[in-house]
């Protein structure tokens, strides 16, 4: 198959097309992980971009469902330098190519990444067109313009609403009792809580927080997702009610992180091309160690306008300053904005999950000695 991507600025990239056949349109972002494509296409918190993978080989150890993070792949389109259509591990059951083809996503191969991702990083994430198709000829002047106008067009709500589950579900354990708020939750939040022995009930991003605290949790949960938190004001209103409540620790990661500063009354803003790989280097105040983590957001809060007196900074990314955790000052609630579950990368950022399962050992009455284990 041919393959294009054409930009909202109209920028063509000619390569070759894999997976499904088709035209689809999206948010182009690239990732740095050198690997984790697999966990990256069923991430929900890619939920409506267009990814491309810097890396220059992808597809060589296929793919298996081993390593699926949620039901489904959620990008709308992928993009490769080299793609590897005979994978080679013990766990694979099919391609990359056969699993794109199978969920109806197209694939573009063989193109300049490297270029692209200057291009992005100079200009900032655009919105853009894949196109795949069995014509060999190039496209016409004016498909083109109409493919760029379809970039230009792009749009998609409810990102949220798209990814979280449907109905409340248990997933058993016995030790605490966490309720985990899905705006588009990784499997592998879920795993680091069941490896502590957490009694988890997942509920849909829509729950209030009166419908959470009536289930009686030792802890919440806030997830990651996809889209713009200020899109999201029921989400930002429950958190708000939660923190007021103040007697349960309260954990958020990436958009769970995100709405947490709106619900304290801060604001968060949109990043020129956003943070997503495995190799992001971010400081940890509290413990002044320097932990390499798995990234993957393209919003950030803002750090003025949080209330010094209300929220510490506790984290910062290395490379551009940008706040990456925070901690209310009077009440057991903290976040990060980076993924400490991981998968794809670096597992040391799990420490966060056993400062909550302290959070949630002491009281409430403790918290203020207990200072987050620092």
């Amino acid at each position: 198959m041919k393959g294009y991507l054409v930009l909202e600025d109209g920028s063509l990239y000619v390569g070759e097309g894999f997976g499904a056949i088709g035209a689809v349109s999206g948010e182009v972002v690239f990732n740095t992980g050198m690997t984790g494509y697999q966990e990256v296409l069923t991430d929900a918190s890619y939920y409506g971009q267009i990814v491309m993978m810097t890396y220059p080989l992808i597809g060589n150890y296929g793919i298996n469902p081993e390593d699926f993070e949620s039901r489904a792949p959620w990008l709308r389109g992928f993009i490769v330098k080299e793609l590897c259509d005979q994978p080679s591990h013990w766990q694979a059951v099919k391609s990359l190519s056969a699993y794109l083809a199978e969920n109806g996503i197209p694939g573009l191969a063989g193109i300049d990444t490297r270029a692209l991702t200057r291009h992005l990083r100079s200009a900032g994430t655009m919105r853009g067109v894949i196109v795949t198709t069995a014509a060999e000829s190039m496209p016409a002047a004016e498909q083109i313009a109409e493919w760029t106008a379809l970039a230009q067009g792009f749009a998609l709500n409810d990102h949220v609403r798209q990814v979280t589950t449907a109905q409340p579900y248990r997933v058993f354990g016995d030790g605490h009792r966490v309720v985990v708020v899905d705006y588009g939750a990784k499997a592998n939040i879920l795993r680091c809580l069941q490896a502590r022995d957490c009694d988890l009930t997942v509920v849909p991003a829509t729950t209030s927080a009166q419908a959470i605290l009536d289930l009686r949790p030792d802890g919440i949960m806030l997830t990651n997702g996809p889209g713009n938190p200020e899109d999201l004001p029921e989400a930002i209103q429950a958190v708000r009610d939660l923190v007021a409540y103040g007697q349960v620790p309260l954990f958020g990661i990436c958009l769970g992180h995100q709405i947490l500063a709106h619900a304290l009354g801060g604001k968060t803003y949109k990043l020129k091309y956003g943070h997503r790989g495995a190799n992001h280097p971010v400081k940890d105040y509290l413990t002044n160690r320097v932990y390499i983590t798995s990234q993957n957001h393209g919003y950030a809060v803002d750090e003025q306008s949080l209330d010094p007196a209300l929220v510490a900074i506790t984290h910062r990314n290395l490379n551009d300053g940008t706040v990456e955790g925070m901690a209310h000052l009077r009440k057991p609630v903290y976040s990060v904005q980076y993924h400490p579950e991981a998968a794809p990368g670096p597992e040391e950022s799990q420490y966060l999950f056993d400062r909550f399962i302290a959070l949630m050992d002491a009281s409430a009455h403790t918290f203020a000695r207990v200072k987050l284990l620092a």
